[in-house]
This record gives C-alpha cells, structure tokens and sequence, in this order.
C-alpha cells in the first residue's frame, strides 16, 4: 500500500492548488485525478482578479501571462428598454482589474507544472476513487481503480475531496447536505467573433422570456442561453433552427453567424446545481471548493470560490500536517476551521446567486416584464452614477473574503521554477500560516 501526508481528490482548480500550495509547505501530498488530462469544455474559464492576485503571490504570473486569455473589463446587459452597463472591472484598485477568459485545461497545465517542481507532490491520472477505507471511525486510506481496472489503496493523514459537484467523496461521506431549488439550465455554445463593431467584453441580452450571456473569447464568444429547469429534452425536440432564430432575433448583428450551429451536438447542457454541505468535515476528511458548495453559474465565481478555498485550506493545514508525524486530532480541528473561514463567503455568494435566480432569472424566463418599457431602477442608478458600478465588480470580482498564499508559499517570478525543500522544521507551527 502506498502512503502520503494528505491525499487530494480531484484535479480541478482547487485540488491542484492545494497541492502545490502544500508541497510548497514540504508537505507529502497525492493529486488523484481520474481522466488523463484536463481536456473538459466550458469548464469555469473566468479567472477573477482574486484568483489572478494569487498567482502573482506564488510567482507564476509570467506563466500565466504566457497562456492564451482575453480580458473581460466591463458587463453590458441589453433590455428591450434599452442597454445599461452594471460592471467595471477597470475601477477596481487590483493588480489585474480584469476577468481573464482562459481555457481551463491550460490554467490547470500551468499550475500542475509549477506543482510537480516540487519535490513532495505527485499527480496520478487515470486515477478513479472508488471508495474511502475507514478505521475505528476516522478516514484512513482511499481506494482507486486504474484504467486496466486494477485496484489500488493510498493511506493517508487526511483526505481532502476536490472532485467537484458530483462529488464522489461527498456521496461516500455521508455527509449531509442542503440543495436549493434553481429555476434554470444553461445551454453553453460558441459563436464566432467579427471584426470591428462586434461588442467586447460580457453582453447579457434579456426580451420576452428569453435571456443570452455572451463572453468575448478574442476570435469567437462563448455563449450561455439560459432555458427553466428541466425543459432539455423537450427543447432539443425540435430543429435547432428555432435556436438560431432566437438568437437573430434577439441579436441582429450576429447575422448568419448563427449558422454555426449545425446540430444539437453544437450545444452541451450544464445542469444547475446550487448546494452546499452543512458539515464540511468528518474525522480524516475535508470537502473544499464544488464538492462543499456547488454555485451556479451566475457571476462564473465557482472557480475563484474553489481556489479561495484551496489556500484557506493550505493555510491551515500545512504546519499542521508538515509535522512528522501529524496528530490526528489537530488536523481534523485544522480541518474544521477551514469550514468557519470559508463559511461567510460561501453563504454570502449564494444568498447573492439565489436573489439572482429569484428577481433576475425567474422573471426572464417566465415572460415577465423584465426592462419592456423601462429600465429596472438599480440599472438606472448605475447608469446615473457610473462610479457605483465598482460594486457589483468588486463583488464578483474579488469577493467577500479574499484569501491570499501564505509567506511560505510564495516565490518571486524568477524564482518559480526552483525546487524547495520543506518549509517547517518538524514540529513547529508558523503562526502567518494559520487562518
């Protein structure tokens, strides 16, 4: 049986960021991620100005700035009353006052390269957990199966689940959960970019029960077309061709760009979830990021809330576990802490998310008045005193408590690429690490 400090479910945003932020600790930790690259589509691309701050943090900003991304710096919404800009992103006193769009699978590529320079960390793909091995009531080992169908175990200090909002972790956790009613799904698409008068950065568009978000890529926009819940099936019933008229009537200037959709196989389902763990944390067991908490997709803050978690995680899990060897009992009350520092973020977004769902999406969808003859007063305020439009960019932007790299996770630029050894002697607790 293999063994290692803190075993990481899951090779998303969170998982591979609490991997590198912990082996940077000196801290033995094992990334487990069950496909064998991080090719997924339309999976969390905006990359918020919280996120980006971290990365400078952890000197990979060159890194990232070599990726292919577009900024985002300003959200549009169109009514049939009129237009109305409600962000500006350029307003905020950031050190990247933009929302990047980048690829998931070259963000995670990135920052699993900057992981594996460290001595302690390792990330096995094809890597599927199929069960958690218990002992005396405490967490102990993990059991995943490769892509020959062998079987494996890895024991481990703690388990920390990061494998999203079907968690697998979490169903095998027991752990009980709240779900909230969503009034949505969302179709995501793409559609190509013109030259010249085509509009940059975020455009919602909302008219007589139909609403389109469309996120400026560079050469195409990435388009999200929200539908009620459920009703999937029933639309793909009929010819795609509706779809496209619904988008040339709604957005003119597209013109036979909407051609682009050729079939239904052009437009993939992302099914609403919004939920969160009551308990984030069981003896040896620790959910962060989707796997505690799935978002909607309202503000594209699900990654930026996983990331923030990952470094509170780190934060107060990393002199814990760098101790040889770690105390059960202080690192299921390190784990315990993460949930009260995360708690007020995570409550706060999805209060936000809901009242969303409630005023904005419900009333779109069902045909409602939304902005018909005149523009919904909040909109008008915005639009009467721009420098108010720094609020909803900070919100999402940065959030309610943004979480930053502990000093002994942080590397200047040049110095990115260089192995480190451990960052506590054995025993000794960094008071800056902890939350």
């Amino acid at each position: 049986m293999e063994r290692t400090t803190c075993a990481v479910v899951g090779g998303g945003p969170a998982g591979i960021v609490l991997g590198l932020v912990l082996a940077r600790a000196g801290v033995a930790v094992t990334v487990l991620e069950k496909h064998g690259d991080f090719l997924r589509d339309f999976r969390g691309d905006t990359v918020h100005p919280s996120t980006m701050t971290l990365v400078d943090e952890l000197g990979l900003w060159d890194r990232f700035a070599r990726l292919p991304w577009k900024a985002i710096e300003t959200v549009r919404v169109v009514l049939d009353a009129g237009p109305a800009q409600v962000g500006d992103l350029r307003r905020l006193h950031v050190p990247h006052p933009f929302v990047a769009m980048v690829p998931q699978w070259h963000l995670l590529d990135m920052l699993a390269g900057a992981a594996e320079e460290e001595p302690t960390f390792t990330l096995r793909r094809h890597a599927e957990v199929t069960d958690l091995l218990r002992r005396d009531g405490r967490v102990t080992e993990v059991r995943w199966r490769d892509t020959d169908g062998g079987e494996h175990e890895l024991a481990a200090d703690l388990v920390v689940a990061c494998d999203g909002r079907d968690s697998r972790v979490r169903a095998l956790s027991g752990l009980p959960r709240r779900d909230f009613a969503v009034p949505m799904d969302v179709w995501w698409f793409r559609l190509p970019r013109g030259d010249g008068e085509d509009p940059a950065g975020g455009l919602g568009r909302v008219s007589d029960g139909r609403m389109v978000v469309m996120l400026d890529r560079g050469d195409h926009y990435q388009v999200a077309y929200l539908i009620p819940r459920g009703r999937d099936a029933q639309y793909r019933g009929r010819p795609v061709q509706v779809l496209r008229d619904d988008l040339r009537e709604l957005l003119p200037w597209l013109g036979d760009r909407v051609d682009g959709l050729r079939s239904w196989d052009d437009v993939k389902l992302l099914r609403v979830t919004l939920d969160r763990l009551r308990r984030w944390s069981a003896p040896g067991l620790l959910c962060i990021g989707d796997a505690a908490h799935a978002m909607s997709p309202i503000g594209g803050v699900g990654i930026n809330l996983a990331v923030q978690d990952a470094v509170a995680t780190a934060r107060a899990l990393g002199p814990v576990l760098a101790a040889a060897p770690p105390d059960p009992a202080t690192v299921d009350r390190a784990a315990a802490r993460v949930q009260r520092r995360r708690w007020l973020p995570t409550v706060a977004t999805q209060t936000a998310q809901r009242l969303a769902h409630r005023v904005v999406v419900r009333a779109a969808l069902g045909g409602g008045a939304l902005g018909r003859d005149r523009l919904p007063a909040p909109l008008r305020l915005l639009r009467r005193l721009p420098a108010l439009q720094v609020v909803p960019a900070r919100l999402v932007g940065v959030g309610v408590l943004p979480e930053h790299a502990p000093v002994w996770a942080r590397r200047a630029p040049q110095d990115a690429s260089a192995k480190n050894s451990s960052a506590f002697p054995s025993g000794s607790v960094n008071e800056s690490a902890q939350p």
